[in-house]
């Protein structure tokens, strides 16, 4: 797994920038959302920063709003990981990949490369025998994990598949005083209640992390947002969808991720 870690350089993180983005007509990227999306195009990998989504089957042929269908782990691509990567470029010295992010499944030879995986709706995570073996590599390789966009009986799923990939690794709750809140940001609140549509409305955030060998004194090597949706907040900072304090705290935290584990 690359990981470029000992040459990051990082900008002042003492004041927020506005995180407001507006995605303009001009904006490209590789990954675009489409119904009949029976392929999906990546850049060449070629050593920048990169998003890296994981690509899984959500074990049924369900179709979502207006009949599309609905693979769960694309929720709010691409918009919400080319936000992320504007933030990124703009408040720090890396040179994050901006045209194209990367999408594979677990154990797929290229998921090595990136060292930060994002896994959208793990309430419907599924993974093959292949795509088990792959997650422990990459977690064994120094990977680290960010799960996203889980709600209420949607945690039983995710727990059910975390302890299949990894049945000695506990799932702990955690909270201001663990590294990552302040790993470049400040984090003063993790009070965070999703705005979204649907049955979810209103729920209240918890924090969920994985340390390796179970020692908290080791580093994190996943992170579990459930009840809430950072992925939403990213997509929609160009709209009212959301508030412009929600979608910041969302681009903070995220931010911290990526630090915490680039030096990790």
């Amino acid at each position: 797994m690359h990981r470029p870690l000992l040459f990051l350089a990082i900008g002042t993180a003492g004041a927020v920038a506005p995180l407001l983005l507006r995605a303009t007509a001009e904006d490209r990227y590789c990954y675009q959302q489409e119904d009949d999306l029976s392929y999906v195009q990546n850049g060449e990998y070629d050593g920048r920063f990169t998003f890296f989504r994981v690509m899984f089957d959500p074990g049924y042929g369900g179709r979502g709003f207006r009949g599309r269908v609905d693979r769960k782990w694309d929720h709010d691509t691409p918009r919400a990981e080319q936000h992320l990567m504007k933030i990124l470029e703009e408040i720090t010295t890396l040179r994050p990949q901006m045209e194209c992010g990367a999408i594979h499944a677990w154990g797929d030879p290229e998921s090595f490369k990136y060292p930060i995986a994002y896994v959208s709706e793990p309430g419907f995570w599924s993974m093959s025998e292949a795509e088990l073996k792959g997650v422990r590599e990459y977690v064994a390789k120094g990977g680290f994990i960010i799960f996203d966009d889980f709600f209420a009986e949607h945690w039983y799923n995710f727990e059910e598949q975390w302890r299949r990939a990894f049945p000695d690794l506990q799932l702990v709750p955690i909270d201001l005083t663990n590294p990552i809140f302040d790993s470049f940001y400040h984090i003063e609140s993790l009070e965070m209640y999703y705005r979204g549509q649907g049955g979810y409305r209103g729920a209240r955030a918890e924090w969920y992390g994985a340390y390796e060998g179970n020692d908290p004194t080791r580093r994190l090597v996943a992170v579990a947002n459930y009840n809430n949706d950072l992925g939403d907040y990213m997509e929609y900072s160009d709209t009212e969808f959301v508030s412009i304090d929600l979608s910041n705290e969302a681009y903070k935290i995220m931010v911290n991720y990526m630090i915490y584990a680039m030096t990790h």
